[in-house]
């Protein structure tokens, strides 16, 4: 089977590219399943329900999560529902609203999708979140039991040492190992050696000409000017669509072949 990978859809740009693209993207590669990051979909905070429904309708089957996960509150009860195929990090403290995997059913059998969050997150580094590694660990272990053909664990951090070392860290054990939340794409997916699907950084879905989503001259202006400055999300110009293309062995659990998929719209 053939899954498909998007990285952050950044607003309303983000959400026109990949109503725009997906569905010949699906065609043309015959994909089956559809994961996105969503973390950044409503104003590049969180998602609204009103987005994941039209995303859902557009073709995207589940949605990861990252440090804007729990910024909406209309999103908890999504993030509660066992059968909503929606996760935050699974590695925030224990108590915290929402879940971190979930299973999605497909024509091939249960795939096991886990979000993690990288312990060196922007301004959120401070945050109180557990070790992702042991995290990762305690859920594969509980989950060992269940029929599934595929895990895909997703890795939001900024470190690309930790966004490596985790990948390598459970080669063999999952399907793959997703990195995102740069919204920049990093050029080395590969199939690591003993067959999990891994890149450091996936890229976003939205603005080209663009601060990763946001208008350059607001950052330009906070940057050099020092000026207190609300983000805002670039409408125009370029746009782009970054993704990666899996290929699993139902069988085994684990990939056979990886493909970056880059896409720009005038």
């Amino acid at each position: 089977m053939k899954i498909l990978y998007l990285g952050d859809i950044m607003g309303s740009p983000g959400i026109r590219v990949v109503h725009n693209l997906l569905p010949g993207i699906k065609k043309q590669y015959k994909i089956d399943l559809v994961i996105a990051q969503a973390e950044n979909v409503s104003d590049g905070k969180g998602i609204r329900k009103s987005d994941y429904q039209a995303l859902k309708k557009i073709g995207i089957d589940f949605f990861t999560g990252g440090n804007w996960s729990l910024f909406r509150p209309e999103t908890i009860e999504l993030l509660n529902d066992p059968n909503e195929p929606i996760i935050r990090p699974a590695n925030y403290p224990n108590g915290t609203e929402g879940i971190g995997y979930k299973y999605i059913k497909t024509k091939f059998g249960k795939i096991l999708v886990i979000s993690l969050l990288g312990q060196i997150v922007g301004k959120d580094s401070a945050g109180e979140t557990d070790n992702p590694l042991l995290v990762v660990d305690k859920i594969l272990n509980s989950e060992a039991s269940f029929s599934k053909i595929a895990t895909v664990v997703n890795f939001h951090g900024d470190y690309s040492s930790e966004k490596l070392v985790i990948g390598q860290y459970l080669d063999g054990r999952v399907t793959a190992v997703i990195g995102d939340h740069w919204h920049t794409a990093t050029a080395d997916a590969m199939v690591l050696p003993n067959g999990t699907a891994h890149i450091t950084d996936v890229g976003m879905c939205g603005s080209l000409d663009s601060s990763l989503g946001i208008k350059t001259s607001i950052v330009i202006n906070r940057w050099r000017d020092k000026k207190i400055v609300k983000n805002e999300i670039e409408d125009s110009g370029r746009m782009q669509l970054n993704g990666l293309i899996i290929e699993v062995d139902t069988k085994t659990g684990l990939s056979t072949n990886v493909q970056q998929l880059i896409q720009y719209v005038d």
